[in-house]
């Protein structure tokens, strides 16, 4: 029997600066002034658990940190630094999550509370995203 080796997903995501948005909207700052960073190359990453960024993007968008947790990972335990929500946007979806900061070193990562917020699952045959077969394909917020 033959296998695929499975690979990477990559996608582009839009992540915009939440506040810069907030104050766009209420004529404060031009819409051209919302700091925001498109990455061509996020990594879908169904082993974490939110949208984690490099240091150098959450200095692009201004971000201030907003508390600490503890994380695990490949190499243990660590406090991690959380900062405020985001808009996140994968293709033609958007959501709001809080931003995990990793090292430089490493791609924005795409985890499961952001998938689930934007309805996409992981069609690892193709190497993409598609929106949730349970619905349909379309963009559905479960609340129950």
């Amino acid at each position: 029997m033959e296998t695929e080796p499975m690979g990477k997903v990559l996608v582009t995501a839009r992540i915009e600066n939440l506040e810069d948005l907030f104050r766009a909207e209420k004529g404060e700052i031009p819409v051209d002034q919302v700091r925001t960073v498109v990455v061509t190359d996020a990594l879908v990453d169904t082993g974490a658990t939110m949208l984690l960024m490099p240091k150098k993007y959450i200095a692009q968008l201004g971000l201030k940190l907003f508390r600490t947790r503890q994380s695990k990972g490949l190499g243990g335990e660590a406090a991690m630094p959380i900062y405020p929500a985001v808009r996140l946007s994968i293709q033609d979806r958007d959501c709001t999550v809080d931003v995990g900061e990793i090292s430089d070193d490493f791609p924005v990562l795409i985890g499961q509370v952001p998938l689930e917020l934007l309805d996409w699952v992981v069609d690892s045959r193709s190497r993409r995203l598609v929106g949730n077969p349970e619905h349909g394909g379309q963009h559905v917020i479960e609340v129950f």
